[in-house]
Protein backbone atom coordinates (compact mmCIF):
# COMPACT_ATOMS: atom_id res chain seq x y z
CA UNK A 1 0.00 0.00 0.00
CA UNK A 2 1.15 3.67 -0.93
CA UNK A 3 0.88 5.97 1.86
CA UNK A 4 0.14 9.73 1.88
CA UNK A 5 2.44 12.62 0.87
CA UNK A 6 2.04 16.16 -0.30
CA UNK A 7 2.85 16.98 -4.04
CA UNK A 8 4.25 19.96 -5.74
CA UNK A 9 4.69 20.65 -9.12
CA UNK A 10 6.63 24.42 -9.67
CA UNK A 11 7.25 26.09 -12.96
CA UNK A 12 10.84 26.98 -12.36
CA UNK A 13 14.25 26.10 -10.97
CA UNK A 14 14.19 28.48 -8.28
CA UNK A 15 10.55 27.85 -7.11
CA UNK A 16 11.61 24.28 -6.80
CA UNK A 17 14.84 24.74 -4.98
CA UNK A 18 12.51 27.15 -2.79
CA UNK A 19 10.09 24.32 -2.00
CA UNK A 20 12.77 21.89 -1.23
CA UNK A 21 14.34 24.09 1.66
CA UNK A 22 10.72 24.88 2.99
CA UNK A 23 9.67 21.29 2.80
CA UNK A 24 13.67 20.33 4.20
CA UNK A 25 13.13 22.85 7.21
CA UNK A 26 9.83 21.29 8.25
CA UNK A 27 10.65 17.73 8.09
CA UNK A 28 8.94 16.65 5.65
CA UNK A 29 11.96 14.43 3.79
CA UNK A 30 11.20 15.91 0.61
CA UNK A 31 12.04 14.00 -2.60
CA UNK A 32 12.54 15.42 -6.22
CA UNK A 33 10.13 13.55 -8.81
CA UNK A 34 10.00 12.89 -12.68
CA UNK A 35 8.98 9.92 -13.82
CA UNK A 36 8.78 8.60 -10.24
CA UNK A 37 8.61 5.27 -11.41
CA UNK A 38 11.68 4.22 -8.09
CA UNK A 39 10.26 6.50 -5.58
CA UNK A 40 6.69 4.63 -6.01
CA UNK A 41 8.00 1.52 -6.03
CA UNK A 42 10.59 2.18 -3.05
CA UNK A 43 7.82 3.53 -1.34
CA UNK A 44 5.44 0.86 -1.57
CA UNK A 45 7.91 -1.04 -0.53
CA UNK A 46 8.51 1.37 2.32
CA UNK A 47 12.32 1.44 1.76
CA UNK A 48 11.23 5.63 1.43
CA UNK A 49 8.95 7.50 3.21
CA UNK A 50 9.00 11.19 1.55
CA UNK A 51 6.49 13.27 3.27
CA UNK A 52 6.66 15.59 -0.16
CA UNK A 53 7.53 15.11 -3.87
CA UNK A 54 8.48 18.30 -6.18
CA UNK A 55 7.67 17.36 -9.84
CA UNK A 56 9.89 18.84 -11.89
CA UNK A 57 8.47 18.04 -14.98
CA UNK A 58 7.38 21.60 -15.48
CA UNK A 59 10.24 23.13 -15.06
CA UNK A 60 11.48 24.39 -18.99
CA UNK A 61 14.89 23.68 -18.71
CA UNK A 62 14.07 20.18 -17.73
CA UNK A 63 12.11 19.22 -20.47
CA UNK A 64 14.49 20.70 -23.56
CA UNK A 65 15.25 19.08 -26.03
CA UNK A 66 17.84 21.11 -27.91
CA UNK A 67 20.91 21.13 -30.41
CA UNK A 68 23.18 23.90 -31.68
CA UNK A 69 26.56 23.64 -33.90
CA UNK A 70 28.38 22.06 -30.98
CA UNK A 71 26.13 20.71 -27.99
CA UNK A 72 23.20 18.69 -27.53
CA UNK A 73 21.05 19.51 -24.30
CA UNK A 74 19.26 16.58 -22.93
CA UNK A 75 16.17 17.73 -19.73
CA UNK A 76 16.78 15.30 -17.34
CA UNK A 77 12.99 15.11 -17.07
CA UNK A 78 12.70 13.43 -20.32
CA UNK A 79 11.17 10.01 -20.89
CA UNK A 80 13.35 7.73 -22.32
CA UNK A 81 10.83 6.89 -25.21
CA UNK A 82 10.86 10.70 -26.16
CA UNK A 83 14.61 10.36 -26.17
CA UNK A 84 14.62 6.76 -28.26
CA UNK A 85 12.51 8.55 -30.94
CA UNK A 86 14.71 11.82 -30.90
CA UNK A 87 18.11 10.01 -32.42
CA UNK A 88 19.97 13.29 -31.90
CA UNK A 89 23.13 11.06 -29.87
CA UNK A 90 22.25 7.28 -31.47
CA UNK A 91 24.23 5.56 -29.02
CA UNK A 92 21.85 7.17 -26.10
CA UNK A 93 18.92 5.95 -28.34
CA UNK A 94 20.08 2.46 -28.66
CA UNK A 95 20.53 2.39 -24.82
CA UNK A 96 16.93 3.98 -23.93
CA UNK A 97 15.10 1.60 -26.55
CA UNK A 98 16.61 -1.79 -24.29
CA UNK A 99 15.56 -0.25 -20.94
CA UNK A 100 12.25 -2.08 -19.45
CA UNK A 101 9.55 -2.65 -21.68
CA UNK A 102 7.42 0.81 -24.18
CA UNK A 103 5.24 1.15 -20.91
CA UNK A 104 7.67 1.95 -18.52
CA UNK A 105 10.43 3.75 -21.07
CA UNK A 106 7.13 6.27 -21.32
CA UNK A 107 7.54 7.19 -17.11
CA UNK A 108 11.13 6.88 -16.84
CA UNK A 109 13.14 9.76 -17.91
CA UNK A 110 17.09 9.81 -18.04
CA UNK A 111 17.67 12.17 -15.30
CA UNK A 112 15.72 9.46 -13.14
CA UNK A 113 17.10 6.59 -14.09
CA UNK A 114 20.67 8.53 -13.79
CA UNK A 115 19.80 9.16 -10.50
CA UNK A 116 18.29 6.15 -9.29
CA UNK A 117 19.03 3.69 -6.63
CA UNK A 118 19.19 0.40 -8.73
CA UNK A 119 22.06 -1.18 -9.63
CA UNK A 120 21.57 -1.33 -13.71
CA UNK A 121 21.00 2.59 -14.74
CA UNK A 122 22.02 1.70 -18.12
CA UNK A 123 21.50 5.52 -19.37
CA UNK A 124 24.20 6.69 -17.67
CA UNK A 125 26.29 5.10 -19.77
CA UNK A 126 26.59 7.46 -23.29
CA UNK A 127 26.96 10.41 -20.72
CA UNK A 128 30.20 8.58 -18.80
CA UNK A 129 31.32 7.67 -22.30
CA UNK A 130 30.78 11.39 -23.81
CA UNK A 131 32.44 13.04 -20.88
CA UNK A 132 28.87 14.80 -20.43
CA UNK A 133 28.31 18.09 -18.35
CA UNK A 134 25.72 17.93 -15.53
CA UNK A 135 23.65 20.87 -15.31
CA UNK A 136 22.53 21.51 -11.61
CA UNK A 137 20.27 23.41 -9.81
CA UNK A 138 20.38 24.43 -6.41
CA UNK A 139 20.09 27.19 -3.86
CA UNK A 140 23.43 28.27 -4.92
CA UNK A 141 21.99 28.51 -8.16
CA UNK A 142 22.79 26.91 -11.65
CA UNK A 143 26.39 25.09 -11.46
CA UNK A 144 28.05 23.00 -14.67
CA UNK A 145 30.40 19.98 -14.02
CA UNK A 146 32.11 17.29 -15.59
CA UNK A 147 29.98 13.93 -15.27
CA UNK A 148 33.10 12.11 -13.71
CA UNK A 149 33.15 15.00 -11.02
CA UNK A 150 29.97 14.16 -9.59
CA UNK A 151 29.48 10.25 -10.63
CA UNK A 152 31.28 7.79 -8.45
CA UNK A 153 28.74 5.02 -8.55
CA UNK A 154 26.14 7.36 -7.65
CA UNK A 155 25.02 10.97 -8.37
CA UNK A 156 26.85 12.90 -5.52
CA UNK A 157 24.25 15.90 -5.35
CA UNK A 158 24.21 18.45 -2.62
CA UNK A 159 20.96 18.20 0.03
CA UNK A 160 18.73 20.48 -2.60
CA UNK A 161 20.26 19.82 -5.89
CA UNK A 162 18.63 18.57 -8.64
CA UNK A 163 19.72 17.69 -12.53
CA UNK A 164 18.73 19.51 -14.88
CA UNK A 165 20.28 18.85 -17.85
CA UNK A 166 22.97 16.76 -19.67
CA UNK A 167 24.95 18.43 -22.35
CA UNK A 168 27.15 16.07 -24.90
CA UNK A 169 29.76 17.62 -27.54
CA UNK A 170 28.82 17.41 -30.81
CA UNK A 171 31.54 15.04 -31.59
CA UNK A 172 30.69 12.49 -28.75
CA UNK A 173 27.12 11.99 -31.34
CA UNK A 174 28.95 11.36 -34.16
CA UNK A 175 31.16 8.76 -33.32
CA UNK A 176 30.98 5.07 -33.96
CA UNK A 177 29.52 2.91 -31.17
CA UNK A 178 28.04 -0.40 -29.79
CA UNK A 179 25.79 -1.40 -27.54
CA UNK A 180 24.97 -4.89 -26.29
CA UNK A 181 23.30 -6.02 -23.28
CA UNK A 182 22.92 -9.88 -22.35
CA UNK A 183 19.59 -11.06 -20.29
CA UNK A 184 19.13 -14.67 -19.31
CA UNK A 185 15.68 -14.66 -19.59
CA UNK A 186 13.13 -12.67 -21.50
CA UNK A 187 13.64 -9.68 -23.60
CA UNK A 188 12.34 -6.79 -20.55
CA UNK A 189 14.35 -8.84 -17.97
CA UNK A 190 17.09 -7.43 -15.70
CA UNK A 191 20.12 -7.30 -17.60
CA UNK A 192 22.88 -9.76 -16.44
CA UNK A 193 25.63 -7.57 -18.29
CA UNK A 194 25.31 -3.82 -20.55
CA UNK A 195 28.20 -3.25 -22.40
CA UNK A 196 28.66 0.49 -24.13
CA UNK A 197 31.45 1.74 -26.48
CA UNK A 198 32.58 4.65 -28.59
CA UNK A 199 35.81 4.79 -30.85
CA UNK A 200 36.56 8.08 -30.15
CA UNK A 201 40.14 9.48 -31.66
CA UNK A 202 41.28 5.98 -32.51
CA UNK A 203 40.46 4.64 -28.64
CA UNK A 204 37.85 2.47 -27.29
CA UNK A 205 35.88 4.20 -24.93
CA UNK A 206 34.25 1.71 -22.43
CA UNK A 207 30.98 1.62 -19.73
CA UNK A 208 30.04 -1.32 -17.81
CA UNK A 209 26.63 -1.97 -16.21
CA UNK A 210 25.63 -4.92 -14.29
CA UNK A 211 29.29 -6.25 -13.58
CA UNK A 212 29.42 -4.12 -10.20
CA UNK A 213 26.29 -2.50 -8.63
CA UNK A 214 26.57 0.37 -10.47
CA UNK A 215 27.32 2.01 -13.55
CA UNK A 216 30.50 2.52 -14.33
CA UNK A 217 33.30 3.76 -16.93
CA UNK A 218 35.83 1.38 -17.39
CA UNK A 219 38.76 3.15 -17.20
CA UNK A 220 41.41 0.01 -16.61
CA UNK A 221 39.81 -2.09 -19.14
CA UNK A 222 39.81 0.71 -22.02
CA UNK A 223 43.28 1.11 -21.43
CA UNK A 224 44.20 -2.47 -21.61
CA UNK A 225 41.61 -2.81 -25.09
CA UNK A 226 43.78 -0.12 -26.69
CA UNK A 227 47.20 -1.79 -26.53
CA UNK A 228 48.47 -3.45 -28.85
CA UNK A 229 47.94 -7.38 -29.33
CA UNK A 230 45.51 -9.77 -30.49
CA UNK A 231 42.00 -9.78 -29.19
CA UNK A 232 42.21 -12.43 -27.05
CA UNK A 233 45.45 -10.90 -25.79
CA UNK A 234 44.19 -7.55 -25.07
CA UNK A 235 40.63 -8.74 -23.22
CA UNK A 236 42.90 -11.28 -21.24
CA UNK A 237 44.40 -8.02 -20.03
CA UNK A 238 41.60 -6.17 -19.28
CA UNK A 239 39.69 -8.97 -17.45
CA UNK A 240 42.53 -9.16 -15.23
CA UNK A 241 42.37 -5.30 -14.10
CA UNK A 242 38.66 -6.05 -13.03
CA UNK A 243 39.26 -6.16 -8.92
CA UNK A 244 35.68 -5.31 -7.37
CA UNK A 245 33.26 -7.11 -5.69
CA UNK A 246 31.21 -8.74 -8.95
CA UNK A 247 27.89 -8.91 -8.84
CA UNK A 248 26.10 -12.19 -7.52
CA UNK A 249 22.13 -12.45 -7.42
CA UNK A 250 19.72 -14.38 -9.32
CA UNK A 251 20.60 -13.22 -12.47
CA UNK A 252 23.47 -14.50 -12.58
CA UNK A 253 26.58 -15.98 -10.29
CA UNK A 254 29.83 -13.66 -10.52
CA UNK A 255 31.89 -16.38 -12.76
CA UNK A 256 28.55 -15.79 -15.51
CA UNK A 257 28.83 -12.31 -15.71
CA UNK A 258 32.64 -12.24 -16.27
CA UNK A 259 31.97 -14.93 -19.01
CA UNK A 260 29.47 -13.32 -20.78
CA UNK A 261 31.47 -9.80 -20.47
CA UNK A 262 34.56 -11.32 -21.97
CA UNK A 263 32.26 -12.28 -25.09
CA UNK A 264 30.84 -9.54 -25.28
CA UNK A 265 34.30 -7.86 -25.37
CA UNK A 266 35.25 -9.81 -28.26
CA UNK A 267 31.91 -8.47 -30.05
CA UNK A 268 33.08 -4.69 -29.08
CA UNK A 269 36.59 -5.29 -30.59
CA UNK A 270 35.43 -7.18 -33.60
CA UNK A 271 32.69 -4.09 -34.19
CA UNK A 272 35.46 -0.73 -33.41
CA UNK A 273 38.78 -1.98 -32.71
CA UNK A 274 39.61 -4.97 -35.02
CA UNK A 275 43.26 -6.52 -34.25
CA UNK A 276 46.07 -5.07 -33.55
Amino acid sequence: MIGTFDYYRPHSIQEAVNLFEKLDLEEQSPVYYSGGTEIITFHRLDLIRPGAVIDIKSIPECMEWKRDDSTLTIGSALSLTVIEKQKGFPLLSTVCSEVADHTARNKITAGGNICGETFYREVALPFLLSDAHLVIGGKGGVREVEIHELFKGHLQLNNGEFLLQLRVQRPFLEASYISIKRRRQWNTGYPVITVSSLYYQNRLRLAISGLYPYPFRAWELERELNRPGTSEQRIEAALKTINGLVLEDEEGSANYRLFVLKNILYDVIEHLGGEK
